[in-house]
């Protein structure tokens, strides 16, 4: 395990602690931070930076932690010396504001493996965001607490010899695994504190025999041994799928699964709303209410009421908002070992079958390799969805190599002797831009299926170019959507863009030292 945390640090300004979400929604509105939303959410606007910015994270480079990491593109190296000078930026910066906030709090609903994180923040909408999205300390594990990370979030602060300090650009969240410390600069985007975290879960946990995970994850409300996983990029449905009146949440985005089962890593959801309706998701559309923020949303001037199908700031729009807001959820957020592993993966090309039952190679493969579409607004820069390939359905946010992570997933699969699934939830008829994105409700009826076993005896057809199996057959989804080549009008414009596919997949696990027999469970034809 990484060395002890740096000491906290020491602030002459005025620091608010611990403030309920009534005290942080009044001070935020007070400050000019946001609106109340006639649901009762605290609207609020994240400036300039709507998502993620990853071209702008780095990770201290020391010693004790250099041979574990996967160095390159994601896990940017940062020197110790500009860590502390961009630290003490940030510490300075927090002195001269008039107030700040402080959130404590852990990251583990499990008890055995949690972690305590503190946030100070120059916002008090940032600290309710906290407040939303880590699991809230008790009064009585307040007394005396003392963080195993620290969040410093000077979002105000922006550098203009941001090239001295080795960064891309004004904005930076850089991170010490050593120091356990997350230092965030030029950017309002909440976001960044929850990654942060989760990042530094998935390099501390493998250490203590837990399998990180970006995913969501329910459990049948009959049945409490029958526990899905959903793995998947932001938009691909995640939180979505998860959010089911049958099945009480356990979590919809990061888990570890231990060898006694699976525990969400947070206290609450962060959920896109984009076009978000009752009639669609009502129980994220009836959690929005006092207590959760959205972010970015617009507020109709005159009725206050939020109008979740424009976009004028960005595609990502999100609502946070504490777990317990979800009726049944599991509390606390902890669950038995998986019966059923979905992938998720938002296909632009739509040629993927819309669900696939895998073998133990093609689990590893598709894991390994974790395409998906990076879907508009969730990073600073996407503006349609782009093919991508993200390791491991996470890989912006792991320190360590893919195959670690693969590994452990083929370990807890045959340990809990799970089924692995593809469900494509992109596009079907063609690309996109010609096709059109699979229907909500037939991605629920194929998930339906699958959980409550309808789909374990289908009729199973082997499609000719990636070799996934698909069913003949699927309670409430037309039989015509099943094999993707018939829902094209252009059988040669599908047979190009399967083949393009199959090519990138190929490129793209040549960077890997897979096993020949899990390589072998890749395109059959290209």
């Amino acid at each position: 395990m990484p060395t002890a945390p740096a000491a906290s640090p020491v602030f002459s300004t005025t620091v608010h602690a611990n403030k309920s979400a009534a005290w942080l929604v009044e001070e935020a509105l007070r400050h000019g931070e946001g609106m109340l939303a006639a649901n009762g959410a605290l609207s609020v606007d994240t400036g300039e930076r709507t998502g993620r910015s990853p071209n702008d994270k780095f990770l201290e480079d020391t010693p004790a932690i250099h041979d574990n990491i996967d160095w390159g593109k994601i896990n940017r190296p940062i020197t110790p010396e500009r860590f502390a000078a961009i630290e003490k930026l940030a510490v300075d910066h927090l002195n001269a504001r008039d107030r700040l906030y402080r959130f404590d709090g852990f990251c583990g609903a499990d008890p055995a493996y949690r972690l305590k994180v503190t946030a100070y923040t120059e916002l008090a909408w940032h600290c309710q965001f906290a407040s939303t999205l880590f699991i809230n300390a008790s009064d009585d594990e307040l007394d005396g607490f003392d963080a195993d990370w620290t969040i410093l979030n000077a979002c105000t602060l922006k550098l203009e010899d941001w090239e001295s300090y080795g960064l891309n650009g004004p904005t930076a969240i850089i991170q010490s695994l050593e120091k356990k410390t997350v230092v965030i600069i030029g950017t309002e985007y909440a976001g960044e504190m929850k990654k942060s975290i989760f990042y530094a879960m998935n390099y501390d946990m493998p250490d203590v025999d837990v399998f990180p995970m970006h995913c969501s994850s329910n459990v049948d409300a009959k049945d409490d041994t029958n526990v899905a996983l959903f793995f998947g990029l932001s938009g691909t449905g995640k939180t979505t799928l998860s959010a089911d009146p049958n099945r009480p949440l356990i979590g919809d985005d990061e888990h570890g699964w231990s060898d006694q089962g699976v525990f969400n890593f947070e206290g609450g959801c962060y959920a896109k709303c984009v076009k978000l309706s009752e009639e669609g998701e009502p129980q994220i559309w009836n959690a929005i209410r006092f207590g959760s923020v959205l972010e970015n949303t617009v507020i109709c001037d005159e009725t206050r009421v939020p109008d979740y199908d424009r976009t004028d700031k960005t595609e990502n729009t999100r609502v946070t908002y504490p777990v317990e807001f979800i009726p049944g959820a599991k509390i606390p957020s902890m669950g038995g070992h998986p019966k059923n592993v979905i992938f998720l993966t938002a296909d632009a090309f739509g040629v993927l079958p819309p669900v696939s039952l895998l073998s133990r190679e093609q689990a590893m493969y598709y894991f390994v390799n974790g395409y998906t579409s990076k879907l508009a607004g969730t990073e600073a820069g996407v503006t349609e969805p782009t093919p991508n390939f993200s390791p491991c359905f996470g890989g912006p946010f792991l320190p360590r190599p893919p195959m670690v992570y693969a590994r452990w997933l083929d370990r807890r699969v045959e340990e809990s002797n799970a089924n692995v699934w593809l469900l494509n939830t992109g596009w079907t008829g063609g690309s996109y831009g010609t096709g059109s994105r699979f229907k909500l409700a037939w991605t629920r009826a194929f998930v339906t299926a699958i959980l409550d076993g309808s789909l374990h005896g289908a009729t199973w057809t082997a499609e000719p170019i990636f070799g996934l199996r698909t069913p003949d057959a699927c309670p409430g989804v037309p039989s015509d959507v099943l094999l993707p080549r018939q829902t094209w009008a252009d059988g040669n414009a599908y047979e190009a863009a399967a083949a393009d596919l199959a090519k990138r997949f190929r490129a793209n696990d040549a960077t890997y030292n897979l096993a020949d027999d899990v390589r072998g469970a890749g395109p059959l034809a290209i």
